[in-house]
């Protein structure tokens, strides 16, 4: 399994606000105007998200272990390679949380160096998607 890890992102709010936000994927609304234009076909519900990107394909994430408010773990489906990812949150602050995304995906050695950068890219770009979720509105 190859990993891609995000670089570490901090979020101005507790973790128990961050979890709760991250952990309904429902709360992507939010974000939407934040999607990057190679990503289409986004749908959700509060327990999975799926979309189109190219040269990946079609790509579905669901929610299979939530740790609160620590960690949110995701399986892959619909997907041209086995993966997984996990969002890790630590609080480091009373108004602060630092959030890392971790990738591990099966990528055989003829497509790893295709996919290799844009999936970096991409939970890169993720992570920061993520962090820029308007939280305050949770209430």
């Amino acid at each position: 399994m190859t990993e891609f890890v995000s670089e570490t992102k901090p979020i101005p709010y507790g973790n128990e606000i961050v979890y709760k936000m991250l952990a309904d994927l429902n709360n992507l609304e939010k974000v939407k105007n934040l999607i990057p234009p190679g990503m289409e076909d986004l749908t959700f519900d509060s327990d999975s998200c799926s979309f189109s990107m190219s040269p990946v394909g079609k790509v579905r994430f669901y929610i299979v272990d939530r740790e609160s408010p620590k960690t949110i773990k995701f399986a892959v489906d619909q997907a041209p390679m086995n993966a997984n990812m996990w969002i890790q949150l630590k609080e480091t602050g009373e108004r602060e949380t630092k959030m890392r995304l971790t990738i591990k995906a099966e990528l055989n050695p003829f497509i790893k160096p295709m996919l290799s950068k844009p999936l970096q890219e991409g939970v890169n770009r993720l992570a920061y998607i993520l962090a820029n979720m308007q939280y305050e509105t949770l209430g």
